[in-house]
């Protein structure tokens, strides 16, 4: 690396203030350039990292949705064999509870996504188009 010739080093040096300003730039040019070549280094790097990250929060997610499944299962055959139930009423009990669940949490996301957020900030927003085209006027009346 230090023998070889890269553009900015097999120029011929300047003397004065032209050859200080090219100098400059080409010094700037040089930090600017290893800056890049670093930081797109440590992109791939944060990529892979990322991508680790996230298939591991795919996997983990899936072996919990696998251990409540076996759960649930294990839960229903428990309850019937208690109960001396048929299986598949307790499991239709079961999914019956678990819809009914979902659809109270359904309707609890919905009544959140009706109601208006940043409320505050839109109220300020508005305040301030209001302003600006009371200025417009005033401005307008003015010339």
């Amino acid at each position: 690396m230090a023998g070889e010739n890269s553009p900015t080093r097999s120029r011929t040096r300047q003397t004065g203030f032209i050859g200080s300003l090219v100098a400059l730039a080409s010094a700037l040019a040089d930090f600017f350039e290893s800056r890049a070549e670093l930081f797109a280094t440590e992109s791939k790097a944060a990529l892979v990292q990322f991508i680790l990250v996230a298939v591991c929060l795919v996997a983990a997610l899936l072996f919990f949705a696998f251990g409540y499944v076996f759960l649930l299962a294990t839960a229903v055959v428990a309850v019937a064999h208690l109960a001396k139930v048929s299986w598949l009423w307790t499991a239709l009990a079961a999914a019956g509870l678990h819809l009914l669940i979902a659809l109270i949490l359904l309707l609890i996301a919905r009544s959140g996504i009706k109601r208006p957020i940043f409320r505050a900030t839109t109220a300020e927003l508005k305040k301030d188009r209001e302003w600006l085209k009371n200025l417009e006027t005033t401005n307008q009346t003015r010339s």
